[in-house]
């Protein structure tokens, strides 16, 4: 196995990336013929995203190492590889075009603690728990290479491409800090100043103080690949946040850390992450990366290591390798990390998107009429603003944004079930998915959300069910949430407005006089995705007990008057159809507009009426 980014068996894998091959893959009793590099998808916001936790998944031979299955357990429950690649089709058949891996590294092997993936021990290696025998894997670390790979192109050979989630922050616990009294604390108080450390066996024992020592490095000790392994490269100061520090017992790297070489500047941190994520790129042929805590490192790092993927990539044939990173924050902090300033003319541009947290501040609260729709539409526009300068990879970066309503860091999952009448706010949940894929933006569904999980507690681990051990009807493609996403991911797919369209949010008015985007919450959520000639109109009722009768305004070019519609999507048994276009004359009204301007008309508007909780995704009959 590799332990060097410069081996002969890293460098081999690198120079061989862009060699065209054909792969078979059989699903069922049929044999297909997939192409690799597999070519990227020409435009991301053509797919939608289901992003899973690979330990709480599937096995199709073991249950849950913990009962029940949806309890707070943070140690490895034991989903597979394997255990994914068994309900491909079922992922397939819900309509979705990208699978977003929890992180696949090699993990410290002496912690159980580390099921979701995110402690890195080794960077060149795949993590052996996930393999269908963990024993034999650990003995044999090409078994789980081998189960990762046959995922990836069972995977591809059904059109679905595959995002890993990677980290250039940190690594796991590899060292302990050596405090009086504890020689392996994993801990220790945040300070400006090195602690002496001691780097961990195999066992995750104290085994020596500093690499230059000569004491042998086990495969599963300390940290690998061998250019990583210089106390130098970490920062050794203990917690920290922003500024520098770990991550409770996950240990950040020194990424800034330089050494001059002759007349240029060496980065070897950087350096040896860069080729090292290349060459996982080139081994396992997947198609983007999703960067866990980007807003820990340095601007200039996000945008070298975004472009170094993008680059190389390219080289091999991967023509829209996707890049995307966590910010956990609001646009101006995402500004420094998405594309590049203009005035920065001799930088490289960064990452292509990034999750968006901006939104999810706000979409959940507004779409359970917690919050006024006014919030959603003001969030927008502000964005507009703050990225008017950012040149991006893809044009408009808003576009290739990837929107979520919850994910794996919360402590509550987005649908809450109530214990005295389970099935009240279903519709709560079918609302939101609709608005979240029809906005702009490429939509992620956190696994789990197609079954009803309704997680929700004390710790993150209350959103990381094991989905597998709801038994029978852990993979039911009848179930109403299932149907639904189905139902709205075909309408996305079949409608081109809704993937590319420019967006407006659109006043509305229950007295048929006074129009504007809803201030109130609860409150109703009403906009356009207009693409040439076609807009499709989505209008969500927040109120959670009462329904909706008003005209929402539409684009008067593009609906002439007594101009019919067609619901596309409704989550009601019993939707009532819309009105037919009418025209308000000038000044029979008085409209606050999405700026904030106020005119009188005139105003080409259409008459709708909803359920408490009933989205309308229309569209005009032509």
């Amino acid at each position: 196995m590799p332990t060097s980014v410069k081996s002969a068996t890293v460098q081999s894998v690198l120079a061989n990336a862009s060699t065209t091959q054909l792969r078979t893959v059989t699903i069922g009793t049929h044999a297909v013929a997939i192409t690799t590099p597999f070519p990227s998808p020409p435009d991301w916001r053509d797919v939608w995203i289901y992003f899973l936790l690979v330990d709480r998944f599937n096995n199709p031979i073991a249950p849950p190492k913990h009962t029940p299955f949806n309890g707070e357990y943070g140690t490895f429950q034991g989903g597979t590889f394997n255990g994914i690649r068994e309900q491909l089709d079922y992922l397939q058949e819900l309509g979705v075009g990208a699978i977003w891996l929890s992180p696949v590294v090699k993990n410290c092997q002496y912690e159980d603690t580390t099921y979701h993936g995110y402690g890195f021990q080794d960077f060149l290696q795949v993590e052996p728990r996930f393999a269908s025998d963990p024993q034999a894997a650990k003995l044999n670390s090409q078994l789980a290479e081998d189960e990762l790979r046959g995922l990836i192109d069972a995977a591809h050979a059904r059109n679905i491409y595959v995002i890993f989630d990677i980290v250039l922050n940190h690594v796991g616990n590899v060292f302990g800090y050596n405090l009086t009294g504890n020689p392996n604390s994993a801990e220790a108080p945040g300070r400006s100043t090195v602690y002496p450390i001691n780097w961990h066996d195999a066992n995750g024992q104290p085994a020596f103080a500093d690499f230059s020592s000569g004491v042998p490095v086990d495969d599963d000790g300390a940290v690998w690949p061998v250019e990583l392994q210089q106390n130098e490269f970490f920062r050794r100061k203990g917690l920290g946040g922003e500024e520098g520090g770990d991550f409770s017992s996950l240990k950040e790297f020194v990424t800034d850390f330089n050494e001059s070489v002759a007349i240029s500047q060496s980065f070897p941190v950087r350096d040896t992450l860069i080729l090292a994520y290349q060459y996982l790129i080139a081994k396992y042929d997947i198609d983007g990366y999703r960067i866990d805590t980007l807003k820990y490192i340095e601007a200039d790092f996000a945008r070298i290591f975004a472009n170094a993927m993008r680059e190389f990539s390219l080289s091999i044939g991967k023509k829209n390798f996707f890049t995307f990173g966590e910010v956990y924050d609001e646009e101006e902090k995402i500004n420094q990390f998405i594309g590049r300033t203009t005035n920065l003319t001799n930088e490289p541009i960064g990452v292509d998107a990034a999750l968006d947290f901006p939104l999810f501040f706000r979409l959940p609260s507004v779409t359970k009429g917690l919050s006024a729709p006014s919030v959603v539409k003001d969030m927008y526009l502000h964005r507009k603003l703050v990225e008017s300068d950012i040149l991006s990879t893809h044009g408009d970066a808003t576009n290739f944004f990837v929107t979520f309503l919850d994910n794996h860091d919360m402590r509550q999952r987005y649908y809450f079930s109530d214990s005295t009448n389970p099935n009240r706010f279903d519709n709560q949940v079918t609302l939101g998915l609709a608005c979240l894929f029809a906005l702009q933006g490429i939509p992620c569904v956190y696994y789990g959300t197609e079954q009803g999980l309704h997680g929700n507690g004390n710790s993150d681990a209350a959103v990381r069910e094991a989905l597998w051990g709801k038994g029978s009807g852990a993979f039911d493609a009848t179930h109403p949430f299932y149907e639904a996403i189905k139902q709205i991911s075909l309408v996305r797919a079949t409608q081109p407005a809704l993937r590319y369209g420019r967006q407006y949010f659109r006043p509305l008015s229950g007295d048929g006089v006074n129009f504007g985007i809803s201030p109130f919450s609860p409150g109703v959520l009403a906009f356009s995705r207009i693409l040439n000639d076609q807009e499709v109109i989505v209008v969500a009722n927040t109120q959670t007990g009462g329904g909706f009768d008003g005209e929402v305004i539409v684009d008067a070019v593009l609906n002439p008057e007594l101009t019919t519609y067609t619901i596309l999507y409704s989550n009601s048994d019993q939707p009532q159809p819309p009105g037919i276009a009418s025209t308000k004359t000038s000044g029979g009204v008085t409209i606050y507009e999405e700026r904030g301007s106020v005119t009188k008309g005139p105003a080409r508007v259409v008459r709708v009426r909803l359920h408490p909780m009933e989205v309308q995704i229309l569209r005009c009959q032509k």
